[in-house]
């Protein structure tokens, strides 16, 4: 398209077009890395760990014996991120992978004492750096915020889901 050419402009005036800087999933995305890559500095710089593998880790802190499958669903990350972080983390030690008791077929991770040291080490200060991020809202804000995210979440993606 040449913006010198006055028919190019016609052609753009008569596509709908996107303002990527008030698109919401953009916007949402854009906070998300910013607050993930402030985050990721702490885990990256201490442990070497990339942003996958502190999500595995905080999945397992809070539910041991999940399965890939599982913590993929729960961080709505891809399973091959999940597979290459579980790998990662298994090299190190950070976890440990067993036989789930009937199910041969079935494996199930947990943390090990290495991993649990570095979620110790590491969850109190991402909560430090979220309570500095929130405290610039009003605790109004803060429960109105949660209340549209769980929305949004819920019916929201219920709706979009539907077509």
């Amino acid at each position: 398209m040449n913006p010198a050419d006055p028919s190019s402009h016609s052609i753009r005036a008569s596509h709908a077009l996107l303002d990527l800087e008030q698109f919401l999933p953009y916007r949402l995305s854009v906070l998300s890395n910013r607050v993930s890559g402030n985050i990721a500095k702490l885990y990256g710089d201490r442990y070497g760990l990339a942003i996958p593998e502190w999500r595995v880790i905080t999945i397992l802190a809070l539910y041991p014996g999940s399965s890939a499958s599982e913590v993929s669903d729960r961080t709505a990350m891809d399973k091959v991120a999940v597979s290459r972080a579980v790998a990662r983390l298994l090299e190190r030690g950070f976890i440990k992978r067993e036989t789930h008791g009937d199910d041969r077929r079935r494996s199930v991770l947990a943390l090990s004492a290495a991993g649990f040291e570095v979620y110790e080490t590491i969850a109190p200060l991402v909560i430090e750096i979220t309570r500095k991020l929130m405290s610039v809202l009003s605790e109004e804000e803060e429960q109105m915020l949660e209340k549209l995210i769980l929305r949004l979440a819920g019916d929201g993606l219920q709706r979009m889901d539907e077509g």
